[in-house]
């Protein structure tokens, strides 16, 4: 009942703060951030009685799991489980909920109950994505953060916040329900195989199906992935919610909804489509590229802060995409890594930016510069979050991206070596940025107070996660690793079941081969 208890703290949080603002304002963020805490707390029980006891199902690495019927008639259960992939994730849904709970302190002054109830459902509808293990169940939760967070960008966002919701709602909306198509789809084609009608997602890896049936499923879990990925050239609404939506709002999206594109590659797209997986890897592999290059490049361009700051994600995400499609150990740890360390690193310069902006009411990055002069905590925070973000060595950033290239150039060298100029042009505007905002010429003459102990707590927490994963990775990727060994037999066993498929080769050989190829080398290595 863990599991539950995870979703439901943040639903009843959020039911709780609502009314309270009409008797005290300064309720309901305090209300979110015993939520979050607690939710945490729990999280971390879990890292305590875990981590060195992962028991091995026939399902997989399970840490905890609930599995009650729903709805029998139509094969529909409440089916939740916690891997180490989950695990991680969902420590950082409960940590960025606190950044974002805390960025929301101040700037947040009308609808104050209403707006901690939609930060609340967005959190539990993240942690239900990463936990569910039944496809309908999963939907639900996919549907369930998305229209919260449509009313954080259009309720309190910023000039063009009634353009940046509908469009984000468009995007995500459309693509998702080409995932319940594809759902639906699969949900059928299993039934009319097996007699068995049923969502879960265990049941369902491995169902036999046609070349074209296979495809044209991917494709459907596929698009609504990369929309929120984002993938180039179905980006384009990010930039501008990103650029919209108030400051809490811009840490969920950059730190969490993103990830769980990511976090859908994994589980779904590959494992339960594997040769169609494969045979559109180098596309999308090529797709990975072109995001990392776009994405520096425009970021480069840009003068709004908060705008920078989500080209950015395009570019590092990209990195993510890259890891997924290559498949085998090295690049999967270092896709997961990545989702962590960009999460913290992006959450903090977005935490940063609305930071700034509340204090001189604008994001133009021309007309800042020289405020390390009167805010020397904030400058110093800024600093290091950038030189996170290039990837700098000691930092988890670096270590991710150094592993999704160690990876993927096992896959294919040329697209690794394009890859890894995004690491150059990453240097060139995280530079740019610190020079420009923090160094220079005060021109305005701007006299700003600097981070207080609330925000410096939070920061300093965050500066201390990335470092950790810099030094000493080893607990989180040990934690990955037996889950995404079990991802990767999945996939290489659904070959196995249709070997009519398994003739399709992707960049390196069918799933399988890396499987196998991946295995052997790394018992040479032990």
């Amino acid at each position: 009942m863990i599991l539950v208890w995870l979703i439901a703290i943040p639903v009843a949080a959020g039911l709780v703060a609502w009314p309270l603002d009409r008797w005290n304002a300064k309720l309901p963020p305090w209300i979110s951030l015993c939520a979050v805490t607690a939710d945490l707390a729990v999280v971390l029980t879990q890292w305590v009685a875990h981590f060195s006891e992962i028991s091995v199902t026939a399902h997989g690495p399970w840490l905890s799991e609930v599995h009650q019927e729903w709805i029998p008639g139509l094969g529909i259960s409440f089916h939740l489980g916690m891997d180490g992939l989950s695990l991680i994730l969902v420590t950082l849904t409960a940590l960025l909920g606190m950044v974002s709970v805390i960025s929301s302190w101040t700037e947040i002054r009308e609808r104050v109950g209403f707006f901690h109830l939609n930060l609340m459902w967005i959190l539990a509808g993240i942690t239900g994505v990463f936990l569910a293990l039944d496809l309908f169940l999963f939907y639900f939760f996919w549907e369930l953060m998305l229209v919260p967070m449509y009313f954080l960008i259009a309720l309190w966002g910023h000039q063009n916040r009634l353009y940046a919701s509908i469009k984000f709602f468009i995007f995500t909306q459309l693509s998702g329900l080409l995932m319940f198509v594809a759902i639906l789809g699969l949900y059928v084609t299993h039934g009319v195989n097996t007699g068995t009608y049923t969502f879960d997602y265990m049941q369902l890896l491995g169902t036999t199906m046609s070349e074209s049936m296979s495809m044209m499923l991917m494709f459907g879990f596929l698009i609504a992935f990369a929309v929120k990925l984002p993938v180039v050239p179905i980006h384009n609404w990010l930039p501008d919610a990103h650029t919209e939506a108030p400051s809490p709002g811009s840490v969920i999206l950059a730190g969490l909804l993103l990830k769980t594109g990511a976090y859908g590659l994994i589980r779904f797209v590959i494992p339960l489509f594997p040769s169609a997986s494969s045979r559109v890897a180098p596309v999308v592999m090529s797709l990975a590229v072109v995001g990392i290059l776009y994405g520096a490049i425009m970021a480069f361009a840009q003068t709004d802060f908060k705008r920078l700051v989500a080209y950015t994600s395009i570019s590092h995400m990209g990195f993510v995409l890259l890891g997924v499609f290559a498949w085998n150990e090295l690049a999967l740890q270092g896709a997961v890594l990545q989702v962590v360390s960009h999460g913290i690193s992006t959450g903090a310069l977005f935490f940063l930016a609305g930071s700034l902006q509340e204090r001189i009411q604008t994001r133009d990055i021309d007309r800042m510069g020289g405020l390390w002069s009167s805010a020397p905590r904030l400058s110093a925070t800024g600093l290091f979050f950038a030189l996170a973000s290039l990837g700098l060595p000691g930092l988890g950033n670096f270590i991710a991206e150094f592993l999704i290239l160690l990876g993927s150039y096992r896959v294919n060298a040329t697209i690794t070596v394009l890859a890894a100029l995004g690491l150059v042009t990453a240097t060139v505007y995280s530079l740019w940025m610190i020079q420009s905002i923090f160094y220079g010429m005060n021109k305005e003459a701007w006299k700003i107070p600097d981070l207080s102990i609330r925000e410096m707590a939070v920061m300093s927490l965050l500066i201390i996660c990335l470092v950790w994963l810099g030094i000493y990775p080893q607990p989180l990727l040990t934690t990955a690793r037996q889950s995404l060994e079990h991802l990767r037999q999945a996939a290489a066993l659904s070959q196995t079941v249709n070997p009519s498929q398994s003739e399709q080769t992707g960049l390196s050989g069918t799933i399988r081969d890396r499987f196998e190829e991946d295995s052997d080398g790394i018992r040479g290595t032990r």
